[in-house]
């Protein structure tokens, strides 16, 4: 039976030590992929990519990769997680394809307002906003944006720098999902933040443009798996209500 979301959430814990005995059904993590996808994106270009690696060989070389920490080197599989920023002209013609087939078909003349502003989305403003040049364009849109910002409220964040890390936000989201996904059926994860990000993209092939969210280790926890407690600043420190 799988976990409440609270429980889930309440069972979940960075496993470091991942035991021998217990294995993993393949389309049990495959399953917790496809629900990661479901995770929030911003404007739906979902800019991510998921390798589920369950090769031996690429196991090991990714737990050297990983420097060799005990969460790579005992893990049964591993769920690598990459933003895809490079990809933003292929997810817009895709919210296009998507959003014309929703709404039937019919000629541009047709279409309501609220399609036609929903289809220029992905025509015009997303390119507007992703297309880059040796980054002038984006320091260029930025002045432009902090500029008509001093009159009214708009969106700022439209350098290269800025749309990276909302391309790896939307990833850490859909990688919380796959987390959580897996914690819901016992399953355990640790998302490793030390790793060699050069070589975890040469091992698994990935093309230049692609980023390395995180290196997810996967498995079930050995009883030694925990490192203590779980610890967290109070509640009080970090809410507050306004």
């Amino acid at each position: 039976m799988e976990k409440t979301v609270s429980d889930a959430i309440a069972y979940r814990r960075s496993v470091r030590i991942f035991s021998s005995d217990s294995k993993l059904e393949e389309e049990k993590v495959r399953k917790c992929i496809e629900n990661a996808v479901l995770a929030p994106t911003s404007s739906n270009l979902q800019l991510w990519e998921f390798y589920h690696v369950v090769d031996q060989t690429i196991l090991r070389e990714l737990a050297k990769a990983c420097l060799d920490q005990n969460a790579a080197k005992t893990a049964q599989q591993m769920v690598v997680v990459a933003s895809r920023k490079d990809l933003w002209r292929k997810r817009a013609k895709s919210n296009v394809a998507f959003l014309k087939k929703a709404y039937g078909d019919k000629s541009e003349e047709e279409y309501t307002k609220r399609e036609k502003f929903a289809l220029s989305y992905y025509r015009k403003l997303i390119p507007m906003v992703y297309t880059e040049f040796l980054g002038v364009l984006g320091w260029l849109k930025y002045l432009l944006f902090q500029t008509v910002g001093i009159f009214k409220p708009v969106y700022r964040q439209v350098r290269r720098s800025d749309l990276r890390i909302v391309a790896q936000k939307s990833a850490g989201l859909a990688a919380a999902n796959f987390m959580l996904g897996m914690s819901a059926i016992g399953y355990d994860t640790c998302p490793m933040e030390g790793s060699d990000t050069l070589r975890v993209k040469r091992i698994l092939g990935l093309p230049s443009g692609s980023e390395i969210n995180m290196v997810i280790g996967c498995g079930i926890r050995a009883e030694n798996g925990v490192y203590g407690p779980r610890f967290r600043v109070p509640f009080k420190e970090v809410y507050q209500k306004i």
